[in-house]
C-alpha cells in the first residue's frame, strides 16, 4: 500500500481550478424554460445557442497575446462553465426535472466527457435508470481535485494558444462550442431516463 506522502502533489494550476469549481457547483441555477412537449428538439436548440455563446466567450478571452493571455485562461474556463451550468438547468427544465436537479447532476453533466474518472462516484447507470448519489463535502473536495488535475492538462494547451492570438482564439472558441455540445448530449441522455437521487451522503 502506497504512502500518502508519496502521492504526487497537485500542481498550482490544478489547485486553482479545483478551488474555482467549488463555488461554481455549490448552487444550482434557476431556469426560465418551461416543460416542453418536444424536449429533445428544444434541448438541442437551446444547446446550439449556448454553444455559440460559449464559443464567443472563450474566443474573446483568448485574444490577448503571449504572457498576458495566460491570465485569461481561468476566467475563460469559468465563463464557459457558467454558460454550461445554465444550459444543464435549462435542459432539466425542458424535461420537467428542474425541481429535482442537484449540484451532483450538474457536475456530472459538465465533466463526464472530459474527466469521467473525476465524477465516477456520483452517478450509477442501470439501463434507463440513473442513481445520483448525494456527495459529502469531503467527496466534493476529492472530485474537484480530480477534475482540476485533469483540466490542468487542457489549460496548458490553452496557454500555448495564447502565443497565436487570432488562430488560437478561433481554436479555443471552436473547442468551447464542441465542449458545450458534449455537455448538452450528456444532459439530454441523463434527463431522458428515470433519475433517482440517493438522500444518503457518500464520503470520499
Amino acid at each position: 500500500m502506497s504512502d500518502p506522502e508519496d502521492a504526487p502533489k497537485p500542481s498550482p494550476v490544478s489547485t486553482l481550478i479545483s478551488q474555482a469549481l467549488l463555488p461554481l457547483i455549490a448552487k444550482v441555477p434557476t431556469s426560465k424554460e418551461s416543460r416542453s412537449n418536444t424536449p429533445v428538439d428544444d434541448a438541442r436548440k437551446t444547446a446550439n445557442a449556448a454553444a455559440a455563446k460559449a464559443a464567443v466567450t472563450a474566443g474573446t478571452l483568448a485574444l490577448p497575446p503571449g504572457a498576458v493571455g495566460w491570465l485569461t485562461i481561468l476566467p475563460e474556463m469559468m465563463g464557459v462553465w457558467k454558460i454550461q451550468k445554465q444550459l444543464v438547468a435549462d435542459i432539466a427544465a425542458l424535461y420537467g426535472k428542474e425541481a429535482t436537479l442537484t449540484p451532483e447532476q450538474v457536475m456530472y453533466c459538465l465533466f463526464q466527457h472530459t474527466a469521467a474518472q473525476g465524477v465516477r462516484d456520483l452517478v450509477v447507470r442501470v439501463g434507463q435508470r440513473t442513481l445520483v448519489r448525494k456527495a459529502s463535502p469531503m467527496l466534493i473536495g476529492t472530485l474537484t481535485r480530480r477534475i482540476g488535475a485533469r483540466l490542468a492538462q487542457r489549460a496548458a494547451g490553452k496557454g500555448m494558444a495564447r502565443w497565436l492570438p487570432i488562430v488560437g482564439a478561433v481554436g479555443v472558441g471552436a473547442y468551447a462550442y464542441f465542449d458545450t455540445a458534449q455537455v448538452a448530449t450528456t444532459a439530454i441522455d441523463l434527463f431522458e431516463g428515470v433519475i433517482e437521487v440517493d438522500a444518503i451522503e457518500v464520503d470520499g
